[in-house]
């Protein structure tokens, strides 16, 4: 005959679960602005600064050059759950500028289905759907904590 599992077991298992809940957050989120900085970097900066140029970015080659780095080193501060508080404001401030001035006229939806040829789907310029779930994302990570395995619990703990 099975026991039956009182009331306090499952809290304390689904504690335990809720507690890795922020993990795979931090690792998609860490790896996504790793990417977008990377992209950057391998399109060239260049073009990346011209396009701020575009929308009137001031001083948009050094505006470039940080923003890969903010992406690039925020992604990374994400990924191993260090300083996660202090990195989300130029983070999200990225995300707001990005969803305003280049994904805004497009909507919502990141996916625009604008055909189906021989070639396979073609798509539209995405909205700022995306935008709009990092911005979660960093906030769910901010308000709920990052979870275990972070670099600030490892380096809080060194005397």
């Amino acid at each position: 005959m099975r026991t039956p599992i009182n009331a306090l077991t499952k809290t304390r298992r689904l504690d335990g679960a809720r507690r890795w809940s922020a993990v795979p957050l931090r690792l998609i989120v860490g790896c996504g602005f790793i990417a977008h900085g990377y992209a950057k970097v391998v399109n060239g900066p260049v073009h990346f600064a011209a396009s701020l140029h575009g929308l009137g970015v001031p001083a948009p080659h050094a505006m470039a050059w940080t923003t890969i780095a903010v992406e690039f080193v925020g992604g990374l501060a994400v990924l191993l759950g260090a300083w996660i508080p202090v990195v989300s404001v130029p983070l999200a401030a990225i995300l707001l500028v990005a969803a305003i001035t280049v994904h805004r006229p497009y909507g919502f939806n990141s996916i625009k289905l604008v055909a189906v040829t021989e070639a396979g789907p073609q798509f539209g310029p995405p909205g700022y759907e995306t935008d709009l779930l990092y911005l979660a994302a960093l906030a769910t990570l901010v308000l709920g904590g990052s979870g275990p395995l972070r670099l600030d619990e490892r380096l809080a703990r060194q005397p």
